[in-house]
């Protein structure tokens, strides 16, 4: 298996195993960080997440595209310095509407059907991360690159 497989495994197998990411945004200047349940393409090229239009985040993309997501799996352990992997995905973030709204919702609520009701709403938003760079670190300090 090459590095590049290597890595791809590895990084497919973290975001299967982990249905919450970190979103980082950006409004007037200022960072802002939280949690939103995500789904990623089974080719890493596209994360997806929810979100109403009355948040922060939704303002803040509304501003500015660029985002980064943080996908871990960390215990909150000592060993997590030589045992975990974390994962940072960046791109450029895009609602999804009109006649591709539908498949993508679905692919989304294969994964978090427990969100149906928030994601039928009006109100809700869904986007699309077009994923351009993962970081990858494990081990402490190795880091590995991958754009899909």
């Amino acid at each position: 298996m090459t590095e590049s497989q290597d890595l791809r495994e590895l990084l497919t197998g973290l975001l299967a195993s982990q249905p919450l990411a970190v979103l980082a945004t950006q409004g007037g200047g200022q960072p802002y960080a939280n949690l939103v349940a995500f789904a990623a393409s089974p080719d890493l090229a596209n994360l997806y997440f929810a979100t109403t239009r009355a948040t922060r985040k939704y303002a803040n993309l509304s501003q500015e595209r660029r985002v980064a997501l943080l996908v871990d799996n960390r215990s909150n352990q000592e060993s997590d310095f030589r045992d975990a992997v974390v994962a940072t995905a960046t791109g450029y973030a895009e609602e999804v509407v009109g006649a591709e709204r539908e498949p993508v919702q679905d692919f989304y609520l294969s994964r978090h059907s427990h969100l149906a009701t928030f994601i039928a709403s009006p109100a809700c938003a869904l986007f699309r991360v077009r994923v351009e760079t993962y970081v990858v670190v494990q081990e402490f300090q190795r880091v590995r690159i991958l754009r899909p």
